[in-house]
């Protein structure tokens, strides 16, 4: 990893759930400038030798361009979504001279030659970073109702003092003070990365974040952001890009050896979570009130 002195895609599969997919479009020199790192754990492995995709009888795995790294599973946290936080925002530490790097969900497959993602959403924007809009909402608070809604996140209790915690801290809707940046809320399937002060102290801000709370990156995105100074410039593209360049599948639904995701019952059943609503996330001594009035465009009430 250390020999990676330009651009690095990097991806992770942990708890065997996703399949390793081949990027498309490749260029011709790209497959030679270009480091493609797969980290997965004891798991999956075994996922890869049961559909013999690598040899049990060599320790230097590779798949396609993808160079597989195994971490083993007495280092890593107890929830699966965690670990694959760790290459995706410490990919900095990881590749400590890389120059760019592309983090890619496992559940993405790659369309289009990174060196041209990396020249068209970062270096010709000037931009540190560079990542999708949501689809859907523009507002932290919206992405929090619906993560303990559609539960992305069986903890709504955790969820809730998370939201707490970062209104008493300043957190605020959305607005055109905002501006440049647009949203709050951002898909971060897909990342793109100038190494450099400003990307590496936001990763590593928001790192901190995931670990104090819990996986779900969007939910501390905009608080790191709108925290940091100086801002850091970010790119934040339109949702029709991110699917021009990416295609989505779905994450894999069988489990080797009875293994289960975080969030699922010994009964392999979901863990009963609270359906929210604002109603139960932030009564009226809530320090979110205010945020709440105002994405709503109530705050004269």
């Amino acid at each position: 990893m250390q020999s990676c002195n330009g651009v690095v895609v990097v991806s992770a599969i942990f708890n065997d759930h996703d399949k390793i997919r081949q990027p498309i479009g490749l260029g011709s020199k790209t497959i030679g400038s270009v480091c493609f790192f797969m980290f997965i754990d004891d798991i999956t492995v075994e996922g890869l030798y049961y559909h013999k995709l690598i040899s049990q009888n060599s320790s230097d795995y590779k798949v396609g361009v993808w160079r597989i790294v195994k971490v083993s599973s007495e280092k890593l946290y107890e929830n699966p979504a965690m670990n694959g936080v760790i290459p995706k925002y410490l990919v900095h530490r990881l590749f400590p001279n890389s120059k760019f790097s592309i983090w890619i969900d496992a559940k993405l497959q790659l369309m289009v030659d990174p060196l041209l993602l990396i020249h068209s959403l970062v270096v010709s924007r000037d931009a540190d970073m560079a990542i999708s809009k949501h689809p859907y909402y523009i507002h932290t608070m919206e992405e929090a109702m619906a993560t303990a809604r559609w539960k992305k996140w069986f903890d709504v209790d955790a969820l809730t003092r998370q939201m707490e915690t970062y209104c008493e801290n300043g957190l605020q809707p959305w607005t055109t003070d905002k501006l440049p940046y647009t949203t709050d809320v951002p898909d971060s399937a897909l990342i793109l990365r100038k190494h450099g002060l400003g990307s590496n102290l936001f990763s590593c801000l928001l790192f901190n974040e995931l670990e104090a709370f819990n996986p779900r990156d969007q939910l501390g995105f905009a608080f790191v952001r709108d925290q940091m100074n100086p801002k850091f410039k970010l790119n934040m593209f339109e949702v029709e890009v991110l699917e021009r360049v990416v295609v989505e599948y779905r994450h894999n639904l069988k489990k080797l050896n009875g293994n289960m995701e975080a969030g699922t019952e010994a009964n392999g059943r979901a863990k009963r979570s609270k359906r929210a609503s604002h109603e139960y996330f932030f009564l009226n001594s809530s320090s979110c009130q205010k945020y709440l009035l105002e994405m709503w465009g109530e705050s004269h009430i």
